[in-house]
């Protein structure tokens, strides 16, 4: 019962103050609500409540069983009396360009018509052919029956047992008859329920029922196993109507798209052959959908194009498996590792199938990119503390970050710039400079002549590309102009390095084209990326052919996949038909590559790593060029050489035209082209010796 509420205040017109009288108002109660709103919200939380819903769906889930059992039953049916089954296949293998396949579909349809047709024509003849069978079959029990009769009389003398066995015969029938009359009635009621359970145990196997009615999943985060069914179901899926509607006209549901499904590393792969009409490109542009119908992240599945046509090669990661941190490297497991520049390869990391991936750096310019903090500085320091192992490379690094991530090579390298400003973008400038006059001296050699590996390794190279700087001769040592120091000199190494051992190693972060050239990146025969941003910024990368062939480095997750770079090169070992490859890079700390930089130098001890004319304590090398080219007025560089080698081999065997040059060089007589060669003038020999003879002389007055 609701009563009045009453309040209790002053008035507020006068009299006021603390005399002023209190006044009561009665306030009426609030209208009761309608029966029929209470009623309404009742059953609409009813209808909507969580157990109401999942009974609703439930029966309406085995209801629709029975229906879709009843509807395969009946599919099943019409295909074994009927040749649906062949033309659904033929039409299938038609679909996939198999004509091959479709004729044999076609005459195994042909064949089951011409059986049905004999199985039809017999059906004419079998009713006499099945009564005269009955009647000599009760004719001849009857008489077995006689007979036995006969016997058991004449046993027992009695006539009466010849009907026996045929009266036996009559009562057992009669039994059979009673049971039937008993079990009919209940068989014929109970008869149809058992059909429907019947259906509904081949719907609720199929699960022949709408996704809406059907129990919902919970599935765990490890993913599902990945099979015939579940990929061509992800196919199906994928939003694309010609490959959706081949499936649907196949006869084995899309199972004769599918190679074999085979374990690959830390997930499996599998080639797809695409049905008329429906493009790779396709595909490829549907990844993060076709990942998520496979129930997989986007980063887990990855698309390439082999060589057969209109097939996509899936490699479908195991789920969580790319997360798993790889193994070591060998070059901190193995402490004998030594390396060798022209035949062997750097174990660099594992590719997705968990195999080694070794990549070879002959003559090869290397390009690694990616955003900041991915791990560029330490996929490309990996390679060069393998390298360095090889005791006849020499390096030349400039760390434009400076910070310290190439400090191990203190020592190691013959030039070490570390720093971001423009005053160590002017010195590594000048670094590839100097590089491009020791690849011009080598090229001048005679044919034939070997050459010790010289890398020029250039991290943070987009700091020099943007350096604003500019020379006394108002030349910029930034920028991509054909007066760009920096620009140039990578170009000229870029152009004519490789022929003699002269490399340009670079790494660059958040590629443009402002830092870093067209020009420049495809100059890189090894090019590599990690994580990028866009799609743009990957062609940049890796080129055109690698990005249309799958290569998708723009997909890799910044921060999570640190370390994983896409590769499009000769030097390692690309499956088939692809472009490029992923690979997983061994992560060297920079306390574990100080102590492999420490083998590196134990390596060499002994070894200059730039290569110093040694001219012995007791030879004058200018003087015993002039001796062994006695009368003639020139010599080829090489015969000089041999004759040098000759002369003394301790002091001379290891000599090569860079040091002869060099030391006449110093001297003024430098080598020079006749008809084609290079070869070494007595004339100006004699006239360096005289030179230095006179100094001497004037320095000792």
């Amino acid at each position: 019962m609701t009563g009045n509420v009453i309040n209790l205040h002053k008035p507020t017109d006068p009299p006021t103050g603390p005399d002023a009288p209190t006044v009561l108002t009665i306030v009426p109660p609030a209208p009761p609500v309608p029966l029929w709103v209470r009623s309404g919200r009742a059953v609409k939380t009813a209808v909507t409540h969580e157990r109401t819903t999942t009974a609703a769906r439930a029966l309406a889930r085995h209801t629709l069983y029975v229906a879709g059992g009843g509807r395969i039953v009946a599919r099943r049916t019409w295909e074994a009396r009927t040749p649906a089954r062949y033309e659904r296949m033929m039409r299938a293998a038609e679909a996939a360009g198999n004509l091959e396949e479709a004729r044999e579909w076609e005459e195994r349809g042909q064949h089951f018509r011409d059986a049905r047709h004999r199985r039809r024509m017999d059906l004419l003849h079998s009713p006499l052919e099945a009564a005269r069978g009955a009647a000599v079959t009760a004719g001849t029990g009857v008489g077995v029956l006689v007979a036995l009769g006969v016997c058991m009389a004449i046993a027992t003398k009695d006539p009466a047992e010849v009907v026996t066995p045929l009266m036996a015969v009559i009562k057992f029938i009669n039994l059979m008859i009673t049971i039937v009359q008993v079990v009919w009635g209940p068989a014929v009621s109970l008869g149809p329920f058992l059909a429907l359970l019947a259906l509904w145990s081949v719907g609720a196997h199929q699960k022949a029922a709408p996704a809406w009615v059907l129990p919902e999943q919970h599935r765990s985060g490890e993913g599902e196993p990945i099979t015939p069914s579940i990929v061509v179901k992800a196919l199906r899926d994928l939003g694309v109507p010609a490959l959706r509607n081949a499936i649907k006209e196949m006869g084995d549901a899309g199972a004769s798209m599918l190679g074999p499904i085979r374990i690959a590393g830390c997930g499996v792969e599998v080639d797809v052959t695409l049905p008329s009409g429906v493009s790779t490109v396709e595909v490829q542009q549907r990844r993060r959908k076709l990942a998520e119908n496979l129930t997989r992240h986007e980063h887990e599945v990855f698309i390439t194009i082999p060589t057969a046509a209109r097939t996509v090669r899936l490699w479908i990661a195991d789920s969580g498996a790319l997360d798993e941190p790889i193994g070591p490297s060998p070059l901190m497991t193995d402490d004998t590792m030594t390396a060798d520049y022209a035949k062997g390869k750097a174990p660099w990391g594992q590719d997705l199938r968990g195999d080694a991936a070794t990549l070879s750096l002959y003559q090869r310019h290397l390009l690694i990119t990616g955003l900041s903090n991915q791990g560029k500085t330490a996929a490309l320091r990996a390679l060069a503390l393998w390298l360095a192992l090889d005791k006849r490379v020499e390096f030349r690094i400039a760390d434009l970050k400076g910070v310290g991530d190439w400090a191990m090579f203190e020592g190691l390298a013959t030039d070490l710039i570390q720093g971001p400003t423009d005053d160590h973008v002017v010195d590594a400038t000048r670094m590839l400079e100097l590089g491009v006059e020791e690849m011009n001296d080598r090229i001048q050699a005679p044919p034939g002549t070997e050459f010790p590996p010289l890398i020029l390794l250039v991290d943070e190279a987009q700091v020099a590309f943007m350096c604003p700087l500019v020379d006394g001769g108002k030349r910029p040592y930034g920028g991509s102009k054909a007066t760009s120091r920096y620009f140039m000199a990578a170009r000229k190494i870029h152009n004519q390095g490789r022929a003699v051992n002269v490399l340009l190693w670079q790494g660059t972060q958040d590629p443009t084209d402002q830092n870093l050239p067209k020009l420049v990146r495809e100059g890189a025969h090894t090019r590599a990326s990690l994580a990028l941003g866009t799609e743009s910024q990957a062609r940049m990368a890796l080129g055109d052919k690698a990005v249309d062939g799958g290569a998708a480095p723009n997909l890799l997750r910044p921060g999570l996949d640190q370390g994983t770079v896409v590769v499009a090169s000769s030097g390692i070992d690309i499956p088939k038909g692809q472009a490029s490859i992923t690979v997983r890079t061994h992560f060297i700390s920079t306390d574990d590559a100080a102590v492999i930089a420490d083998r590196a130098k134990a390596l060499r001890d002994g070894v200059t790593v730039l290569r110093a004319v040694d001219t012995g304590a007791d030879r004058d090398a200018l003087a015993d060029i002039a001796a062994v080219l006695g009368d003639a007025p020139r010599v080829k560089t090489q015969e000089v050489l041999k004759r040098l080698s000759a002369l003394d081999s301790h002091t001379y065997g290891d000599w090569s035209f860079i040091d002869l040059k060099r030391e006449l060089s110093a001297a003024g007589a430098e080598p020079y082209k006749s008809d084609g060669v290079m070869v070494v003038g007595a004339e100006r020999v004699a006239r360096a010796l005289a030179d230095r003879d006179r100094d001497g002389s004037a320095s000792a007055s």
